[in-house]
């Protein structure tokens, strides 16, 4: 392959160098960087030239480009939502350990995000391997969490707080206010088999069956363990850059670090299946 991947870390995290994404990308091309992808969880791209139209195409080979449910996109391009802080804004937009909306019955399968603007430092992105963190468990507790689902809510409010500028701004009038959906505490990865860890501090409100205080002792633990730093790495942007992550297993964390300075990147988030 006309291609060559740096790992990152050791939970995760590649760097694929070598490559010109506005090129075409032929099928064992495409299958080849799904396969690295899969391996390496988020994969991570430097220096692309893309327009709307090839970016969309490059998102295509890892799957169908969907809507966000509150912001609305690109004009044109309703599937490329706009990820903005501007100079004047103290939040940034999904400023907290997440996986992406796992709100929706069918969450996102993956997402990706271009750099089209950065600050002149701050503004890295983590991301968490929720592979490694289910695998760190011990038996008894990973038995236990298999049997447990977990109810989501959209109305979290430190993820709420984070979008209050951009919905007055660019808000969807079509979005419910709410959004609920539960899926298991441990969901097993369709393409790999391998489970991961499914709750995440932004968006997990309880257990299926709990109550909100009976749900918070261990969904605290499980929140601080999940995001450990031996599970994790990091991403410094560049204009150009572009960062593809799996939502399926990987949670993410945009370092809200530099006030003052404008950051413009845009996204594309990848239709999923109900997580199992």
């Amino acid at each position: 392959m006309p291609f060559q991947v740096r790992r990152c870390a050791g939970a995760l995290g590649a760097e694929v160098r070598g490559l010109d994404l506005s090129r075409p990308i032929d099928g064992p091309l495409a299958q080849a960087l799904r396969e690295a992808w899969l391996e390496h969880q988020v994969l991570f791209f430097r220096d692309q030239v893309l327009d709307a139209d090839q970016y969309l195409g490059v998102a295509r080979c890892f799957g169908e480009p969907v809507e966000y449910p509150f912001i609305r996109g690109l004009d044109g391009y309703p599937t490329i939502t706009p990820v903005i802080k501007l100079e004047h804004e103290r939040h940034n937009f999904g400023g907290i350990w997440h996986a992406d909306t796992t709100y929706l019955e069918e969450p996102p399968k993956g997402s990706m995000l271009l750099a089209r603007e950065v600050p002149p430092f701050g503004g890295d992105t983590l991301f968490a391997s929720q592979y490694a963190a289910f695998e760190a468990l011990s038996p008894g507790l990973q038995a236990m969490l298999l049997a447990l689902r977990a109810v989501s809510s959209s109305a979290r409010a430190d993820v709420s707080r984070t979008r209050e500028d951009r919905i007055r701004d660019t808000g969807r009038t079509d979005a419910r206010e709410v959004y609920l959906a539960e899926h298991p505490v441990v969901r097993t990865h369709p393409e790999t088999g391998r489970r991961a860890l499914y709750v995440n501090v932004a968006h997990t409100a309880r257990f299926a069956g709990w109550t909100e205080e009976e749900s918070a002792p261990l969904l605290a633990w499980l929140f601080a363990h999940q995001v450990k730093p031996e599970f994790t790495c990091r991403f410094a942007w560049s204009p150009g850059s572009i960062a593809l992550w799996d939502n399926r297993c990987v949670q993410h964390n945009p370092v809200n670090d530099y006030h003052g300075h404008r950051r413009v990147m845009h996204r594309i988030t990848l239709r999923g299946d109900r997580p199992r």
